[in-house]
């Protein structure tokens, strides 16, 4: 049972979980120093864009307003020190976990009892991480430059014996170093499935529901899964390859294509329509689907990752399709339709063939 001052709260137990969630990752956002540039921006728009936001938003300073009276000071110093004092991973994960404890333990809000809450509260506490839409760059101790994707999150682990990354969600791109830091440690990928480890490489892992998936561009890595008894496989330049905690797939060519998004566009070359809007749909807050209609029409070209509005006018000039937007009270949801003509009659529109 929820405590008397959460009751106290209007119809806060309305407040949809996936929404809950997202008010506290932009209260952990908001804590970072320095807040990262338009993340602001983007928390009012979020804010403004459905009163569900602005419910859960307010239900956020509610917490936090009946928790200072009754906190003990050194609680407020910390608060305080997450306002004033210079950046340091240590002090940043413990106001994290103190908000994530204060927050999403004493609200209990709609996620409380959920299966998901562990694996959110990782991604919430990570020690890197990007929000949707987002792109970020890490220099590591010994050298190595990671490139997080949308929406990704990762656990630093470094020691005598070894470095490892542990990939709780997204993607990543990783340009291992060779400094003397860098030693005789081998420089591990950890996943759900499995790990992957560097052979001086520059490669990308991304994780997914049931498998991982890695793509190597300089080198060479050793993909090892979890419950392999064993088995492991070097992926050298050029090749790709999915895995699972047992088992790996056939490998097929990486293409840089596959990671321009790193340098901020996404290229596609004679990629179906369906699985352009897919991948374009990674990176916004509003969620994308395409017709079945025109979900063959062939997209090639380079778009910016950072309007997806642009992308999709360009969609419209060059196939066939148009955009229509449905919801209401500023929660949207954008699909790609058919435009004026029937599909394939445009010069640059070419669906795939019958069968």
């Amino acid at each position: 049972m929820a405590s008397p001052w959460y009751r106290a709260t209007a119809d806060a137990a309305t407040i949809p979980a996936d929404v809950a969630e997202r008010a506290l990752e932009w209260l952990l956002l908001l804590q970072e120093q320095p807040v990262a540039a338009g993340v602001v921006e983007q928390w009012t728009r979020w804010r403004a864009a459905h009163p569900d936001h602005e419910r859960a938003w307010q239900r956020i300073e509610s917490v936090r307003g009946r928790l200072q009276p009754l906190a003990a000071p050194v609680v407020f110093d910390i608060a305080q020190a997450a306002l004033t004092a210079p950046p340091h991973p240590g002090r940043r994960r413990a106001i994290k976990t103190m908000a994530v404890a204060a927050l999403a333990g004493a609200v209990t809000w709609s996620v409380g009892r959920s299966p998901l809450l562990p694996a959110l509260q990782a991604r919430w506490l990570a020690d890197h991480r990007t929000a949707v839409g987002e792109r970020r760059e890490v220099r590591l101790s010994d050298g190595t430059t990671l490139w997080l994707n949308t929406a990704s999150a990762v656990n630093v682990r470094f020691d005598a014996t070894q470095r490892r990354i542990r990939l709780l969600a997204g993607e990543i791109l990783v340009s291992t170093g060779h400094g003397a830091q860098a030693g005789a440690r081998p420089f591990l990928v950890e996943t759900a499935q499995g790990t992957v480890q560097a052979l001086g490489t520059r490669y990308a892992v991304r994780q997914h529901e049931e498998d991982s998936e890695v793509g190597v561009f300089q080198g060479a890595v050793e993909i090892r899964p979890r419950d392999g008894q064993g088995r492991s496989r070097v992926l050298r330049a050029g090749s790709r390859a999915a895995y699972t905690a047992s088992d790996i797939s056939a490998s097929s060519p990486a293409e840089a294509a596959r990671i321009a998004w790193a340098e901020g566009v996404i290229v596609a070359r004679s990629m179906r329509l369906d699985a352009f809007v897919a991948e374009l749909a990674r990176y916004s807050e509003d969620p994308l689907s395409c017709d079945p209609r025109v979900a063959g029409l062939r997209v090639s070209g380079s778009f910016p990752l950072d309007d997806i509005g642009r992308v999709l006018d360009a969609l419209a000039t060059t196939l066939d399709v148009r955009t229509v937007v449905t919801g209401s009270w500023g929660q949207r949801a954008i699909r790609v339709i058919p435009g004026s003509r029937a599909p394939g009659t445009s010069d640059t529109a070419r669906p795939d063939p019958p069968g």
